[in-house]
């Protein structure tokens, strides 16, 4: 077992989080203070209440009497404004710290691998990143400030009792003991249930995220019923991993009740008792300020308790968060050079690349593209031709080998610079839930709206953007669902061209499109072409025709290279078959 599952508290998971206080420092001081006076403040009104009783009532004198009550009113006041100070501003702490951590792992999620969300379910990120967060902002919110201040509350009241009488308080004592071990043992085994809780959380959001997303392809297959049983057993695990939560409450709560009231009652039995045999060191102002005093100490404890959950809730959460920013998966981005642009010269030089440990993808390509070229990458499904754009970009990085652009390794030129030059139009195209012109700008600020729609103009679909209602700021709303397939390709098309990059790659996809979005795609397809240096994955004979290069490949092999024309006069040929097979018959239509 871990260390943090074996200590109640994690001091170094305490450390790691005060390190966000620091822009707050003033803040946090202040509450430190506002801590102490609260504690100093509970105390004062049972305190002026023994001896408005000792001094006015008990001896039938009115003097100062109105003087204790003023006393009083003024206490409730501040004690008031004090307490509201508090947790305002303990809440803003907390607020404003889990703003920055936050940030700060969104910021890291930025830079990962595509590798890491291969892996990585996005349903339980979003947990990481909106869920957790607010687990952790309940620290500070509503755990531990909270928790100081009862504690060093009950300090208080408990130098008060024994200043008014030593005796009445060796009685309150002797319950401490009890709650103290009970309160540890409860603290021990909530840490294990929290724990067992945030797991199914991450886990519900995970299966529902998936579900929703891939509603269409469950209700095509009439899944439906399958998977309202598997969600009734997620969902009856999270249950029950929130039943052992309140079945331990359960068990602890009433106890410092219990305590209280029996303590109460052997007060009253004992000072009464003395009080009758005409023991003067015990008054009637100091039974009833014990009596107040006894809620003061015994409730803070149950409420040590209360807040010590959702100081584990947040303890578990932070765990889970600074695990994701504590991962490292980002690309090495060492490189030094920044190109403004590239001649478009593309070598792959003895390249090797796996996605799973020794399941190689691709087996030491090597081909090359010169400036201004367009080359078709064709093979069947898994051949490795997606994996080359991957590549290209270093959204993943080569096992073996050599990629270079303009004869300058990839590696050593920026991100930032290699991917600004390097425009991709994907299959599966994504849409944000925003309006055309930002999914097209992608709020970059130096593409203005006039180069957009000269752009659109270029390629041929100002017009069909200005028929969506309210143009270019129509909403697409989650995913382009309010676009066909074929406008967003078109969409994507604009996006890349509006860049002006270097190199352009396509995955280029229109088997599901309306023949008015083809020849769109098809005029836009020649439009961003020309001029450039071009990879394309062909899905369509005319793309393939009139490429100045053809890669064919096959489990990860370049098997021929050649144009059209070449490629079709291999007897048996890899490509030759191919096109009699898949691309022939469009030929004939």
């Amino acid at each position: 077992m871990s260390k943090t599952k074996e200590n109640i508290f994690d001091f170094k998971l305490f450390k790691r989080l005060f390190e966000y206080i620091k822009p707050y420092k003033a803040v946090f001081f202040g509450l430190n203070v506002l801590v102490v006076l609260l504690a100093i403040f509970s105390s004062a009104t049972p305190y002026i209440t023994k001896y408005a009783i000792d001094d006015s009532i008990g001896n039938r004198v009115e003097k100062d009497f109105l003087i204790y009550i003023i006393l009083m009113l003024v206490v409730l006041i501040v004690q008031t404004v004090f307490q509201l100070l508090f947790i305002y501003y303990a809440a803003w702490l907390g607020q404003n710290l889990v703003k920055d951590v936050r940030v700060k792992l969104f910021d890291h999620l930025l830079r990962f691998k595509m590798k890491y969300y291969d892996n990585s379910s996005v349903g339980l990120l979003i947990t990481r990143a909106v869920t957790d967060m607010e687990r952790i902002a309940d620290i500070f919110g509503q755990g531990l400030f909270m928790i100081f201040k009862d504690l060093l509350t009950m300090v208080v009241v408990f130098g008060v009792m024994i200043y008014i009488n030593f005796k009445l308080s060796l009685i309150v004592f002797i319950m401490m003991p009890l709650l103290v071990y009970a309160t540890r043992i409860f603290q021990k085994y909530m840490k294990k249930a929290f724990e067992e809780v945030r797991t199914e959380v991450s886990n519900l959001n995970s299966f529902v995220q998936e579900r929703l997303t891939g509603m269409k392809i469950l209700q095509l297959f009439t899944r439906e019923d399958v998977e309202y049983t598997n969600f009734k057993e997620i969902n009856e695990r999270h249950k029950k991993g929130w039943l052992k939560t309140v079945w331990y409450n359960s068990i602890f709560f009433p106890l410092p009740d219990l305590c209280a009231s029996i303590t109460i009652g052997l007060v009253a039995w004992y000072g009464g008792l003395r009080m009758i045999v005409d023991d003067s060191t015990i008054t009637q102002g100091d039974l009833v300020a014990f009596v107040m005093f006894m809620p003061l100490l015994f409730r803070p404890l149950r409420q040590i308790a209360d807040k010590f959950n959702t100081l584990q809730m947040g303890m578990v959460a932070a765990t889970r968060v600074f695990k994701v920013i504590d991962t490292t998966s980002q690309i090495d981005d060492h490189g030094t050079q920044v190109p403004e642009s590239f001649k478009g010269n593309i070598k792959f030089e003895g390249v090797h690349f796996s996605y799973v440990e020794e399941e190689e993808v691709l087996k030491g390509i090597s081909f090359d593209v010169k400036a201004g070229q367009t080359v078709a990458i064709v093979g069947a499904t898994g051949a490795g031709k997606s994996t080359i754009i991957n590549l290209l970009n270093r959204f993943y990085e080569i096992g073996d080998g050599v990629i270079s652009v303009d004869g300058i390794d990839i590696k050593s030129v920026t991100l930032a610079a290699l991917r600004n030059q390097i425009a991709v139009v994907l299959q599966d195209v994504f849409l944000f839930a925003d309006t055309i012109m930002n999914n097209i700008t992608l709020d970059h600020p130096e593409i203005t709206e006039a180069q957009v729609y000269q752009a659109a103009k270029d390629i041929g679909i100002h017009d069909f953007i200005m028929s969506l209602p309210n143009g270019y700021n129509y909403n697409v709303k989650e995913r382009g669902v309010m676009l066909s397939s074929g406008q967003r390709q078109l969409i994507s098309f604009l996006r890349a061209y509006v860049t002006n990059p270097s190199i352009l790659v396509l995955d280029e996809a229109t088997s599901s499109v309306d023949s008015y979005s083809e020849q769109l795609i098809q005029n836009a397809t020649d439009k961003i072409t020309k001029g450039r240096t071009s990879i394309v994955i062909a899905h369509r004979l005319a793309t393939i025709k009139k490429a100045d290069k053809i890669i064919v490949m096959d489990a990860g092999e370049i098997v021929e290279q050649g144009t059209h024309n070449e490629l079709l006069k291999k007897d048996n040929g890899y490509y030759r078959n191919l096109y009699e097979v898949q691309f022939l018959k469009e030929e004939v239509a």
